[in-house]
């Protein structure tokens, strides 16, 4: 379904689990087209960012802010499946 692995990270001060998935899982070859050009196919991976960063804070989504995993949007989740499942609706793949 996706080839982006999900880490489990320390659960949230209220004791909720919470998961990590790289941003690029969010990104589709529209948005890559999109904001690249068409000859060289060299997106800004700035933009990409925030395109994934949009599209996941509809979803409950946040930036992840640590050194060991650059690039992360972490969730509140219980399941590897809970985030794929978001995941497969931002993408419209569901």
């Amino acid at each position: 379904m996706n080839d982006y692995s999900i880490t489990k990270i320390t659960h949230d001060v209220n004791g909720n689990p919470r998961r990590v998935i790289h941003f690029l899982a969010f990104i589709t070859d529209e948005d890559r087209y999109k904001n690249g050009t068409a000859s060289h196919y060299q997106p800004d991976i700035g933009q990409l960012y925030e395109i994934a960063l949009k599209k996941a804070r509809k979803l409950g989504g946040k930036k992840f802010h640590n050194k060991q995993f650059g690039g992360g949007i972490v969730f509140q989740a219980y399941s590897d499946d809970d985030v794929y499942e978001l995941v497969a609706r931002a993408t419209k793949t569901a």
